[in-house]
Parts: structure tokens; C-alpha cells; sequence
């Protein structure tokens, strides 16, 4: 899926803005985060450590924010008839991969973050870090951490193994 998203991002917007605003725009955004952010550098031929500041700089963009506001905006939105549901689907899929976060605390949550796996990522490994009250003394220096070990395994397989594909 990840994929497929890059290359849905390089086909629209390759030649109509910049390849580093793109990479920067797509490591923010959740699901694609920094692996589709290096996916899509790696297709729009960017070189590797140009990508990788960008590509860090915008998956930890959206941390503090989810870290500090999603509990309170979360319980705004479940008051209402229309975000109710969807808000308690998103604590619940989120609580559902949130027990070796659990278990190892600190690096539980580094390795979710870091180790590319569908569901996986900064946004909801910031997003249990808050629902689980870890504090962010804790919890974002293991995002950090595990921004890091995603970008090393991504440079791996973007510049890497699947740079030699495309």
C-alpha cells in the first residue's frame, strides 16, 4: 500500500512542485509517514542524505502535537453524535497494538516506531504514548530513537534493495 501511495504522490505532483517539498509533505502525512517519504525520494531520484533531513524533519513534525492534544481533542470529539464512533474506532485500533508498547514501555515504543510494518510509525506510536499516559520525558526521545531506526531500514530498502529494482 505504501507503495503504491509513493508512487500515486510522484505521478501527481512529480514536475509540479518540488521532489523535496513532495518527500517533505508525504513523511507527514500518516500511514506513509518517513517510509513513503523515502520512497517517493528514492523515485524522484533524490539524493539519499538530502532526503533523509527532510524525511525526519516531517514525520516529527506531527509528535508533539498528537503527544499534547489528541487525549483532549479526542474527548471534545466523543461528545459529539457525529465523531463519536469514529474516534473510540481509532483509540481502539490504536489500544489494540499498544501491548508490547505496554509490556517494554521505552522500547516497545521505539521498535513500533522504527521497525516499518503496516499500522506502525510516529503517528500511532505518539498517538498510544498519549492514550497510555507515558510521559513525554519517555516517550519522545523512544519516537526519536525510532524515527532513526526507521530511517536507517528504510535507506536499506528505498536506496537499497528497492533502489536497484527501480
Amino acid at each position: 500500500m505504501t507503495n503504491t501511495l509513493a508512487q500515486w504522490f510522484v505521478q501527481t505532483f512529480g514536475g509540479k512542485i518540488s521532489p523535496e517539498l513532495i518527500i517533505f509533505i508525504v513523511s507527514m502525512i500518516p500511514i506513509l509517514e518517513l517510509r513513503g517519504g523515502l520512497l517517493v525520494a528514492s523515485l524522484l531520484h533524490v539524493r539519499m542524505w538530502t532526503a533523509i533531513p527532510i524525511c525526519i524533519i516531517g514525520n516529527i513534525i506531527p509528535v508533539p502535537f498528537i503527544l499534547l492534544l489528541v487525549t483532549k481533542i479526542f474527548s471534545a470529539l466523543k461528545k459529539t453524535k457525529t465523531f463519536r464512533r469514529p474516534v473510540e474506532w481509532l483509540e481502539r485500533r490504536a489500544m489494540g497494538k499498544s501491548e508490547n508498547i505496554r509490556k517494554g514501555e521505552f522500547i516497545g515504543l521505539m521498535l513500533f516506531v522504527g521497525i516499518p510494518l503496516p499500522g506502525t510509525g510516529a503517528w500511532t506510536g505518539s498517538l498510544i504514548a498519549a492514550l497510555l499516559r507515558i510521559e513525554n520525558k519517555k516517550a519522545v526521545p523512544a519516537i526519536l530513537l525510532g524515527i532513526l531506526l526507521a530511517t536507517v531500514i528504510m535507506c536499506v530498502v528505498s536506496y537499497g534493495i528497492l533502489g536497484q529494482v527501480w
